[in-house]
């Protein structure tokens, strides 16, 4: 069986052919810049060579459609006949209060997608545009709708809720929903299997940490806290976004600065973070090179970073009464030594014990990096939200 996973952003796609038989990825690529004069599709083989092919894509429709052909050509293609996909996965961002699991897109599905865009209008509009295409150009293929927020519907409202007027949930479901809910789901699965515990009993904090980046505090294989909110700028620093954030200071910029709510939002969701601390980047690479070349705004952007994780991971200990697993994963948490050892370093109190030689060879793989005297397990999962994606399609089948 063949699912294709497809995760649209506002002017990208993402894109992975499965077989769900041996769960091997087929190819996989991305649609870059659709709406602009230099749109292109890039292409990774299983063999591994990479090709691109520059065409202009004005909208979704025509670059999924450039991702169909390239599947079933003569020289890039893997399949023979796009009769042999049986499903297509599609990453829908914010499923609010009404979707707890995957399902079946169907046009009252469609409508409820619609309904949360309110709460991710940078996201949800363009997820819909995937399920759209989907339909126009292959009609009779089931697609399935895998939320970022399902996996954090299983928290307790004291922990979602808001110390706000009761109204404000009542009339505008103003709560936490958390994001990344996909990939905190696979690595606090995998990471189970991977040392052979029990999910039962088990107290995990997964630290998902990239350009976007959150924690979720995961007890009995169920998400109990997280910490992006509303929308995913809350929580942790991150590349772009502020994460934490007074909403006093919030009032009082936008008085100050004469921001309207969509240029403040503007601000605290692409002009903040690792770049509005640093002014040099949102990349933690980029952040490391100016360190080295003497940036102290560079570093203080590094140590507000760190800090911020650490206060979480901690936090969340304390709401589990104890911590057995620690998870790093993201492109930051499953790369970056460095800040994986700052954040472990002041987590000694917990019984933390990295072996700091073992983790410094560590990189993209999945690694057992705590020793054997730690309290707690430390460890490197890479995530695969796809495989997620495709086997919640699957299954629906």
């Amino acid at each position: 069986m063949k699912i294709l996973v497809l995760n649209c952003g506002s002017s990208s796609i993402k894109y992975k052919l499965f077989e769900m038989d041996t769960c091997t990825v087929l190819t996989q690529g991305g649609v870059e810049k659709i709406g602009l004069p230099d749109s292109f599709l890039q292409i990774k083989c299983a063999n591994g060579e990479k090709v691109v092919i520059e065409k202009s894509m004005p909208e979704h429709t025509v670059g999924i459609q450039l991702i169909l052909d390239s599947l079933i050509d003569e020289k890039v293609g893997c399949i023979s006949s796009l009769s042999e996909i049986q499903a297509v996965g599609h990453r829908v961002v914010h499923g609010g209060e009404k979707f707890s699991q995957s399902v079946l897109i169907t046009p009252e599905i469609k409508e409820m997608i619609v309904k949360c865009s309110d709460l991710a209008p940078l996201h949800n509009p363009a997820n819909l545009k995937g399920i759209e295409a989907i339909e126009k150009i292959l009609p009779d293929l089931p697609q399935v709708a895998v939320f970022d927020t399902a996996f954090h519907q299983t928290m307790p409202d004291y922990a979602y809720m808001y110390a706000l007027p009761y109204e404000m949930y009542e009339k505008y479901a103003i709560r936490r929903y958390g994001f990344h809910g996909t990939s905190h789901r696979y690595v606090s699965a995998r990471v189970c299997e991977f040392l052979n515990m029990p999910v039962t009993g088990t107290r995990i904090v997964t630290a998902h940490i990239g350009n976007g980046g959150s924690c979720c505090a995961v007890f009995d294989g169920k998400s109990i806290d997280t910490s992006m909110g509303l929308t995913p700028v809350e929580g942790l620093m991150m590349g772009t976004r502020c994460g934490d954030l007074d909403a006093g200071a919030a009032a009082y910029i936008m008085e100050k600065e004469h921001l309207t709510p969509a240029e403040f939002s503007t601000v605290i969701n692409k002009k903040s973070g690792l770049l509005g601390v640093s002014g040099v980047s949102s990349d933690a690479r980029d952040i490391t090179a100016a360190i080295k070349s003497g940036n102290k705004k560079a570093e203080l952007a590094r140590q507000m970073f760190i800090y911020r994780i650490r206060k979480y991971i901690g936090a969340y200990a304390a709401a589990m009464n104890g911590l057995d697993i620690l998870v790093f994963t993201g492109g930051i948490g499953e790369n970056d030594i460095y800040i994986r050892e700052q954040i472990c370093k002041g987590l000694t109190y917990l019984g933390v014990d990295v072996d700091y030689e073992l983790a410094s060879h560590a990189q993209g793989v999945e690694k057992l990096v705590s020793t054997s005297q730690s309290k707690v397990k430390v460890c490197i999962i890479p995530t695969d939200e796809e495989i997620m994606i495709a086997k919640d399609t699957m299954s629906l089948l």
